[in-house]
């Protein structure tokens, strides 16, 4: 059965509401999306030494948690779209926030899942969102392409209740290059992307080992998110918009 068909059918059946607020109607409404257009330079309580230049395109706080929750963890597929806009629009404000520009394509490479989470899923959350994003920033006219260029080795811990400090030791060592290393494209500029940004830690660990896949004198290896856990309570939508990066 066609799939739109199908989607058609769910919404006789359950009607569909938004996922950060519960409001009937558009799966995530025009209030909640607009939460998440606010881009902002992620900053961890505690900042990790090697965490790249990070945006957040919304706060993981109020009706954005809940989103986030259900697409990732309770299959609502379909916010894939309204998520990867915004995860494209943090993408295209930390390229813009580059002195001089980009030379070349915006390469995203999405943060791979643990084995045991894409069996409990059944499914790549982040690489749907990276494909989403790609095809937002091609129609934005910006040659954009996705790159998977890690993986991840061992088995963590569940993070839930670490310390910052903590969840860098847990991940140390848990991402490596792949393709091997020397084999990164030498043009553009490298995003990674996940969808939320907490202590900072993953994304550091990622870029670490991203990082050496190429020369020193490679391209920038730059990060964006869909949301970031603020450091204090905030005014939902208030976030301070992303400037230049130093």
């Amino acid at each position: 059965m066609d799939g739109g068909l199908l989607g058609a059918l769910a919404d006789l059946v359950l009607p569909r509401t938004c996922a950060g607020c519960g409001v009937p109607g558009a799966m995530l409404c025009r209030r909640c999306g607009a939460l998440l257009a606010v881009p902002h330079l992620a900053t961890p309580r505690r900042f990790p030494e090697g965490l790249p230049p990070t945006v957040a395109a919304g706060v993981y706080a109020g009706p954005v948690r809940p989103a986030l929750i259900a697409f990732k963890e309770r299959g609502r597929s379909e916010l894939a779209a309204p998520l990867g806009t915004a995860l494209a629009l943090a993408v295209a404000a930390v390229v813009s926030a580059l002195p001089g520009g980009v030379a070349g394509t915006v390469r995203l490479v999405p943060v791979p899942s643990s084995a045991a989470a894409l069996r409990t899923r059944g499914r790549d959350h982040v690489r749907e969102l990276t494909a989403r994003a790609v095809a937002e920033l091609r129609a934005l006219g910006m040659a954009a392409d996705e790159a998977r260029l890690l993986r991840r080795r061992g088995r963590l811990r569940d993070s839930a209740g670490l310390s910052a400090a903590q969840r860098r030791a847990n991940l140390a060592g848990t991402f490596v290059a792949d393709p091997a290393p020397g084999r990164r494209p030498g043009e553009g500029v490298f995003v990674l992307v996940d969808d939320v940004v907490t202590s900072g830690a993953t994304l550091t660990e990622a870029a670490g080992a991203l990082v050496a896949t190429g020369p020193d004198d490679g391209p920038p290896v730059l990060a964006a998110v869909v949301a970031a856990t603020p450091r204090a309570a905030p005014r939902y939508g208030t976030g301070r918009p992303v400037g230049r990066l130093s």
